[in-house]
């Protein structure tokens, strides 16, 4: 979490308003801050914009879909250290090898409950891998 932030923000990727709106409002009563957005054009400008604590991303996206989108935040010094859990109806073994292969941290199938979402997304938070390194890279530090 970035200093100064009283809670994680975690940018929810999901083009169905219905299922952002849900997500988003469940991860605010959960004690989180939540920004959105629609397509994976959208991610990336919220991401490099408002520098998330974590991204969940829908995979099959309007525009720019989630897997090529988290290659480009991937590839991005300014965002590369964003964690990022692909939420997606895609259950089949071999999307999960090419959603970590894109390069998400995590695979969460839909549909699932939201208290399990809210329990993934805050073991990927409290894993605390190369946090340090995410915030020295906001801080133009690397």
């Amino acid at each position: 979490m970035i200093a100064g932030r009283q809670q994680p923000l975690v940018l929810v990727v999901e083009d169905y308003q219905d299922a952002r709106e849900m997500y988003s409002e469940y991860l605010r009563f959960s004690g989180f801050d939540v920004i959105e957005a629609a397509n994976g054009l959208e991610a990336i400008e919220q991401a490099v914009a408002k520098a998330p604590d974590l991204i969940l991303m829908d995979l099959a996206l309007p525009k720019m879909d989630g897997w090529e989108a988290t290659r480009r935040l991937k590839a991005d010094v300014r965002t590369q250290e964003i964690p990022i859990v692909a939420l997606t109806g895609h259950a089949l073994a071999g999307h999960a090898d090419g959603a970590k292969k894109a390069g998400c941290d995590s695979f969460v199938t839909k549909p699932c409950l939201p208290d399990a979402l809210v329990t993934e997304i805050q073991r990927i938070l409290g894993s605390g891998r190369k946090k340090g390194s995410r915030q020295a890279a906001r801080a133009g530090n690397g």
